[in-house]
């Protein structure tokens, strides 16, 4: 190959000497020539490589069942690998042609070898970015942070390039830039501090599994509330439920506190912890009597029965002086109406009844007793899930008046008016 270039490029000057011409002349003049049929040359290499490996790509990305070819031309890797070929026939042809002109020779060389060095860590950024795309189409790996991994192999990739690119330019040996860069290493940590805790943070939420493209996350100190979207060296992405995206550096989900919502749409329901809270000075004992209506509710009727009979036995037994209410044992509004809301909770559709349910009474404040709702949706998605709260507390606080309770409400200024 170098002695066919060698010939093509050197058999202008002998003729233009046999035909009388001087030096300087027929030098420049084969100069000129050369450069012409070089950049034509390169230009028909370029075409006919472009035209052929595209083709062949193509072909093969139809034929095959793999989507790693497909991506492969979607990142344009075999249009890259066409412009490679060419450059490397200037490359190699540039000495034979600046034979005479030994500084035009050098600079030439050095801009075609750079340009040659970033031209391959071009073609294997394409492959990466395919090789992306493509572990994201399985489901193994759709969820892992690819793009952290690729991105620190494209870091030192680049470092590696960058070494290369300066060792050409300024004919340095490789071996004495290194000593050179291990020197002024503090300044290059200083300088990619951001990338080497991104790096760190990417191996630690892979390796605890602590985050996935697709949890729902709560992050309330950059405003985060929604799905990840992408996770890469420097930053994680999360698409908000507004539509909003929130940007979030990726060492932060190792050093500060955030929630991730997987657990939950992982499990078997949706937790509701929602409380009323009950005015103090509405709970009271119930009388026979309305003990007798509160029978008509149909899901504690049977309740009512039995521990009637148990506080009448007991309080029969202890000859308990029942003339004032407060002697014995007693059924109260409120424990009535917690009883009433735990077996309404039991009997509605939409809860699992598998998992903890209950009605429970907290402790007393300034605003009254607070009474909370602890149960599990079976619907997991938010839209039913808001629902299904709503539709439970709507009965809850529409049944308040049915046990002669009163919900606590802050007084207005309309409440005075008459």
């Amino acid at each position: 190959m170098y002695k066919f270039i060698e010939k093509l490029f050197t058999f202008l000057y002998p003729i233009y000497r046999k035909w009388g011409l001087g030096s300087n002349l027929a030098s420049y003049l084969s100069l000129l020539l050369n450069i012409a049929i070089l950049c034509l040359l390169a230009y028909a290499i370029y075409y006919v490589f472009r035209l052929v490996l595209v083709t062949v790509m193509m072909v093969i990305a139809q034929k095959t069942k793999t989507k790693f070819d497909d991506l492969l031309v979607t990142n344009k890797t075999a249009k890259y690998i066409a412009h490679l070929i060419p450059l490397l026939f200037i490359y190699k042809s540039v000495p034979i042609i600046l034979e005479r002109y030994e500084y035009w020779e050098g600079v030439f060389g050095k801009v075609v070898g750079i340009y040659i060095v970033i031209l391959v860590l071009w073609i294997i950024r394409t492959i990466f970015n395919a090789l992306r795309d493509y572990l994201k189409l399985k489901p193994r790996y759709s969820d892992k942070p690819i793009d952290s991994f690729i991105q620190v192999v494209m870091i030192a990739l680049w470092m590696v390039g960058i070494t290369v690119i300066i060792s050409k330019l300024f004919d340095i040996d490789q071996k004495e830039l290194l000593t050179i860069l291990g020197a002024v290493s503090a300044v290059i940590i200083l300088i990619f501090r951001d990338t080497i805790l991104g790096f760190v943070s990417s191996v630690q939420v892979s390796i605890n599994d602590m985050v996935r493209i697709g949890d729902w996350i709560t992050m309330d100190k950059f405003g985060a509330d929604g799905d990840v979207i992408e996770i890469n060296l420097a930053t994680v992405k999360v698409r908000n439920f507004d539509n909003t995206t929130t940007t979030i550096p990726t060492y932060s989900l190792s050093s500060d506190s955030f929630q991730n919502w997987r657990g939950m749409l992982n499990s078997d329901g949706r937790r509701i912890k929602r409380h009323i809270l009950i005015k103090t000075s509405s709970i009271r004992f119930l009388e026979e009597a309305e003990l007798n209506d509160l029978k008509k509710i149909h899901l504690i009727s049977d309740y009512i029965d039995t521990r009637k009979l148990e506080i009448d036995k007991y309080n029969s037994n202890n000859k308990i002086d029942k003339s004032i209410a407060i002697n014995g044992r007693n059924l109260t509004n409120l424990g009535l109406f917690r009883k009433y809301i735990t077996e309404y909770l039991f009997n509605y559709p939409g809860l699992n009844r598998d998992m903890l349910m209950l009605c429970r009474q907290l402790q007393s404040t300034s605003h009254g007793v607070p009474l909370e709702v602890y149960a599990f949706s079976h619907d997991k998605r938010f839209e039913n899930y808001e629902y299904i709260m709503s539709d439970i507390f709507d009965h809850i606080i529409a049944s308040v008046g049915y046990f002669d309770l009163e919900i606590f409400e802050t007084v207005s200024e309309n409440d005075f008016k008459v």
